[in-house]
C-alpha cells in the first residue's frame, strides 16, 4: 500500500504543479481576474480539479506569488548575507525576474486592478528586494564606491528602469525576454548612473 499512496501523493504533487504553472501563464496573458474555469480547460482538467488543490481563486493566485516571493526573498537574502558584489545582486535579481517576467509584468502592467491580496504581496516582494538591496548598497557605500544618493532613491531608480524596459519590452527585445536579453545594458546603465 505504501507505493500506491506515494504514486498518489506524487500524482497529487504534479497535478497541483502542473495548475500553478498554468495559472501562472493565463494569469499573464489574460490578466488576474480570469475564472478558474478557463485556467481548467487550459489546463487540460475537470474544473473541480482546481478547487481540489486551491479552495478559492484568491489561493490559487496567492500561491503563485507567495512561491514568487519566497525565491525572490530566499536568493537575495542569501546573496545580501555573504556578498557585497553590487553588479552580481542585480544580475541574481534580473535572473529570478526574468524567470517569472511575463507574470510580473503583467502585475506592473495592472497593478491598478490587482486583487487586494496580489497587491499586498507585491509590496512585500518589492519590500524584500529593497531590504536585501539596502545590504549590499551599505557595503559599496562603506567602500566608498557610490554617490551619496539616499537608499530609496537608488532602489527606486533600479526599480524604475527595470519597469520601463518591461513597459516597452516590444521595443527593447520584440518577441524575446526584455530582461535577459537586455541584462548587461540594465546593470551597465545603472552602475554608471550610481558609481563615483
Amino acid at each position: 500500500m505504501p507505493d500506491v499512496q506515494s504514486r498518489r501523493q506524487i500524482q497529487k504533487a504534479a497535478t497541483r504543479e502542473h495548475i500553478i504553472n498554468t495559472a501562472a501563464a493565463v494569469y499573464a496573458e489574460r490578466g488576474f481576474s480570469v475564472p478558474t474555469n478557463v485556467i481548467a480547460q487550459e489546463a487540460g482538467l475537470a474544473h473541480g480539479s482546481i478547487f481540489v488543490h486551491f479552495p478559492t481563486r484568491e489561493g490559487l493566485l496567492q500561491n503563485i506569488l507567495d512561491r514568487f516571493a519566497s525565491e525572490l526573498g530566499e536568493k537575495l537574502h542569501g546573496l545580501s548575507e555573504t556578498e557585497d558584489d553590487l553588479k552580481k545582486f542585480l544580475y541574481t535579481h534580473i535572473e529570478i525576474l526574468t524567470k517569472y517576467e511575463s507574470f510580473y509584468k503583467k502585475m506592473i502592467t495592472d497593478v491598478s486592478s490587482l486583487p487586494r491580496g496580489a497587491m499586498t504581496a507585491l509590496i512585500a516582494i518589492q519590500s524584500a528586494a529593497s531590504s536585501h538591496f539596502g545590504n549590499v548598497i551599505e557595503n559599496n557605500a562603506e567602500k566608498n564606491e557610490i554617490k551619496p544618493i539616499p537608499l530609496h532613491i537608488l532602489f527606486n531608480t533600479w526599480m524604475a528602469l527595470l519597469h520601463y524596459y518591461l513597459l516597452n519590452s516590444e521595443l527593447f527585445a520584440p518577441g524575446r525576454s526584455v530582461l535577459n536579453s537586455r541584462k548587461d545594458e540594465l546593470v551597465d546603465s545603472y552602475m554608471v548612473l550610481i558609481k563615483k
